[in-house]
């Protein structure tokens, strides 16, 4: 049996493509930087919020220049971020908790690699560096009511020197 030229032509062609796109799927995957959001965050009972470290939600410091943000998400705000921004310093690491007291929710803090679900019962953790001053928009990506269009926050990283004297 022969194959005609431009068979073969388009069976390599073919070929290429789909070992290309494996390529690509494969650097997404395990490329620099980019790391799957796993269990390590832990259980909850949303029912009583109250009574863990997300009865105050907000920034903590934990170390030189680290901070811990616990993030309550409900419908339609969270809790930091809505009502009042989550404020953090320039050139820290912060590592954020996030945990639903209702509904599935998203926390995407929009221009940055931090995009994770927020579901009842979980805590989502998810360590960023921030080095520069800048403003952040904040956005639940998964649908969660009728109301889920107005659910958003805003996260503010500020001067190292005017953190501290804000007192944080």
């Amino acid at each position: 049996m022969e194959i005609h030229r431009y068979e073969k032509l388009w069976t390599a062609a073919a070929l290429l493509l789909i070992v290309g796109f494996i390529a690509t799927v494969t650097y997404g995957a395990l490329g620099p930087g980019v790391t799957m959001v796993d269990d390590s965050g832990g259980t909850i009972d949303s029912g009583s919020l109250g009574e863990t470290q997300f009865g105050d939600p907000g920034v903590t410091q934990t170390g030189e220049n680290q901070y811990e943000v616990h993030v309550v998400a409900r419908q339609f705000l969270f809790q930091p971020g809505t009502g009042s921004p989550i404020r953090v310093p320039a050139n820290s690491e912060v590592t954020f908790y996030i945990t639903s007291a209702d509904v599935v929710h998203g926390f995407e803090v929009a221009g940055t690699n931090v995009n994770v679900m927020a579901v009842p019962g979980q805590v989502s953790e998810v360590t960023v560096r921030f080095d520069e001053p800048a403003q952040y928009g904040i956005v639940c990506h998964e649908y969660c009511g009728a109301a889920h269009h107005t659910m958003a926050g805003q996260l503010v990283v500020v001067p190292e020197d005017e953190y501290s004297a804000e007192g944080s």
